[in-house]
């Protein structure tokens, strides 16, 4: 009987849910996979063998068969080491749990055994949550942010080993728990805007832009403060709602800009491109909202 594991994929900053499904053959020893995937996901043969046998387990000497369901979409990125782990063990016998259809399985595995963070944790764990997924098993670095998204149960990992054993039901790993008042409690690290001495045209102007949510242009020579203001522009806008926190990182963490342990983006996005990426204008960017930005354009 094939092995089924759950797991979970980005399209964009929305999550679907993929079945890992792995079969052990008494033919000649080989790896296949299929389902559309790409070579990060090809390449996962060689982790997976290693972080099996270095986690004091045995690798089947038969010919595996992995499938990726749905197999029209073309499934990206090294999350699906974990599952297909797991599921190499359960189709060899060498795993046996009734817990493995409860849990969607993520973690890129390193050749001796541990998970390596994974991009996009936050978008899955919220759409896990709407498709009736209760319990997830992702790296110890993303706990934070799938935490965040109150969806299923988020249980920490640090290796094949935990997951397994989370999965035996046999070791009691408490779930990861965020404190949300914790979370946006942070100093702003882009400076303030009461530290700005002077300039008292230029922040009466960005005051009333941030009030009233309008565009600004500011031109002057380089030296006389205009990406000074703008970087403190934020600390004068309203703060994140939990909404629009989850909105703003999710396109981190799906963009793999979001730093490691850190749980969600709360403080507003800021974006300063250097001056060489066009010719004519710069383009300053404070994110407002889900649906709105404001939008600093500097003449050079």
């Amino acid at each position: 009987m094939p092995a089924i594991a759950l797991s979970t994929a980005t399209s964009g900053i929305d999550a679907y849910l993929v079945h890992v499904e792995v079969d052990t053959d008494r033919q000649l020893p080989s790896f296949t996979v299929v389902g559309l995937p790409d070579n990060a996901v090809r390449e996962s043969r060689e982790r997976v063998m290693a972080a099996i046998r270095n986690s004091g387990y045995q690798w089947p000497r038969r010919r595996v068969t992995v499938n990726l369901a749905p197999a029209d979409v073309r499934k990206a990125g090294s999350a699906f080491d974990l599952p297909i782990a797991v599921g190499i063990l359960v189709a060899s016998g060498q795993l046996q749990t009734p817990l493995l259809p409860d849990f969607v399985l993520l973690g890129e595995l390193s050749l001796d055994g541990s998970l390596r963070p994974v991009h996009g944790v936050l978008s899955m764990a919220t759409d896990m949550g709407a498709c009736g997924i209760y319990s997830m098993i992702v790296p110890q670095a993303n706990a934070p942010e799938a935490a965040v998204a109150n969806g299923p149960v988020v249980y920490p990992a640090s290796s094949l080993v935990d997951a397994v054993e989370i999965l035996k039901g046999s070791v009691r790993i408490p779930p990861c728990e965020i404190c949300e008042k914790a979370l946006f409690g942070k100093r702003s690290t882009l400076g303030d805007f009461s530290d700005v001495r002077g300039q008292e045209h230029a922040k009466r102007a960005l005051e009333i832009a941030a009030a009233g949510a309008h565009n600004i242009l500011m031109v002057g020579p380089p030296g006389s403060g205009k990406t000074m203001l703008a970087r403190r522009l934020p600390t004068i806008l309203a703060d994140l709602s939990l909404g629009e926190a989850l909105e703003t990182t999710k396109i981190y963490s799906v963009a793999g800009l979001l730093a490691p342990g850190a749980a969600v983006i709360a403080e507003r996005p800021f974006r300063a491109p250097h001056h060489t990426v066009s010719d004519d204008i710069v383009h300053y960017e404070v994110g407002l909202g889900s649906f709105f930005y404001l939008e600093f354009r500097f003449l050079l």
